[in-house]
């Protein structure tokens, strides 16, 4: 009987196969190191992007920031202006009021009648004047009457007076100012 020693044949067909396998485990541990790294590294660019755009988030919120607190400075400024503004349109219309009542007097004053004394008291007045004739003095109190400036006009006094010989008559009214003047005074300048 002849014998065969298949052992050896055994051996390097194990010793293939163990060669095989650790060429096989290499390449997948190789393999799975270049994915985990690869994955490492897009991670790793994933993050320092996230960190540069969170970076640059907050400078722009700053920025935002400066911007919100000087839109906050000039609104808190045209509050002031408005303010301002406000005060002054009052101080106008207080100038021109007195003004306006004078121009308006100026043209309701017929000829003949001469006003020598004007004062105002809040929303009274007080005229006093001379005139050449009583019907002077009633003409007068009407178109003051009538006028866009004064209400409820009395006659206080009306006494004769004696004026460098001549005989006038000497008078003092009193009224009311209207609650709102007309900016533009829409008055007759009738003169009798």
């Amino acid at each position: 009987m002849i014998k065969i020693n298949l052992l050896p044949i055994r051996a390097a067909k194990k010793k293939e196969t163990a060669i095989q396998q650790i060429v096989i485990f290499s390449i997948v541990v190789i393999a799975i190191a270049i994915v985990v790294v690869s994955l490492y590294m897009v991670k790793r660019v994933q993050i320092t992007t996230a960190r540069e755009d969170i970076v640059s988030a907050n400078n722009k919120i700053n920025e935002l920031k400066k911007k919100i607190g000087k839109i906050e400075e000039l609104k808190a400024l045209k509050e002031q202006v408005k303010k301002k503004l406000g005060v002054l349109s009052q101080l106008r219309k207080n100038k021109t009021g007195p003004a306006q009542r004078l121009l308006s007097l100026s043209e309701l004053t017929p000829d003949k009648l001469w006003l020598t004394n004007y004062s105002e008291s809040g929303s009274n007045v007080k005229i006093s004047g001379i005139a050449l004739t009583e019907d002077l003095i009633a003409y007068f109190m009407k178109a003051l009457e009538a006028s866009s400036d004064f209400m409820n006009v009395e006659l206080l006094v009306s006494e004769q007076t004696d004026v460098a010989g001549t005989k006038l008559k000497k008078f003092d009214l009193t009224m009311k100012l209207e609650s709102e003047i007309a900016n533009t005074p829409a008055i007759p300048a009738v003169k009798k």
